[in-house]
């Protein structure tokens, strides 16, 4: 399996993004992008670039890799309404970013890891695939052996409305699909999608 072993700071400073807490502190002492010639003044970014910077920012915010979200992209392209918002609905359906939204990690690559170490059951069943795509009725619980465990010590409260969450007993149903008023304001869908269409 593919992993991003790129520092999550040098990756938010090349989007101007904070893709994690860590990332806001230093983000605030060193401006402009990692790299020797960073931040020349004059240069005007073009198109294409605002497109690649927009898709690169969402695919390391939700943890993927190029061949997973392209094949994101292709899919919420394929399907009928807005294809941008479609691509986000999918994105957020993950169950690695359920469990992060439910608020049982502290981070999206936390969540993954809990996912893939098989701290979950879909209903019912276990599940060690950070990528299954959810939908509205299923429910995901901590394994009874993980709830024991101190992966779960700081647990926080949900930040989806979407889910229906309940914390002690460390389980959620997916209530409804998120729309895009759930989802995070700094994202330019419509870049992602134009990036796809070339």
């Amino acid at each position: 399996m593919a992993r991003d072993r790129v520092p999550i700071v040098k990756q938010s400073r090349r989007e101007g993004f904070a893709l994690s807490e860590k990332a806001i502190k230093i983000m605030a002492r060193r401006t402009g992008t990692p790299g020797q010639q960073s931040g020349r003044p004059g240069n005007k970014p073009s198109l294409y670039n605002k497109q690649l910077r927009e898709k690169q920012k969402v695919r390391h915010l939700y943890g993927l890799m190029e061949k997973q979200f392209s094949k994101l992209a292709r899919l919420a392209m394929s399907r009928p309404g807005i294809a941008g918002e479609n691509l986000l609905t999918l994105l957020e359906l993950r169950v690695d970013n359920a469990v992060y939204r439910a608020g049982f990690a502290n981070t999206r690559r936390a969540a993954r890891q809990m996912v893939s170490h098989g701290h979950f059951t879909l209903n019912g069943k276990r599940i060690t695939i950070p990528s299954i795509t959810l939908k509205a009725g299923d429910a995901v619980e901590a394994r009874p052996q993980a709830k024991k465990s101190n992966v779960f010590m700081a647990v926080g409260s949900s930040q989806a409305n979407w889910l229906d969450v309940k914390s002690k007993d460390l389980k959620f149903t997916v209530a409804a699909l998120p729309t895009r008023a759930d989802i995070q304001d700094e994202i330019h869908e419509q870049l992602i999608i134009e990036y796809y269409s070339r």
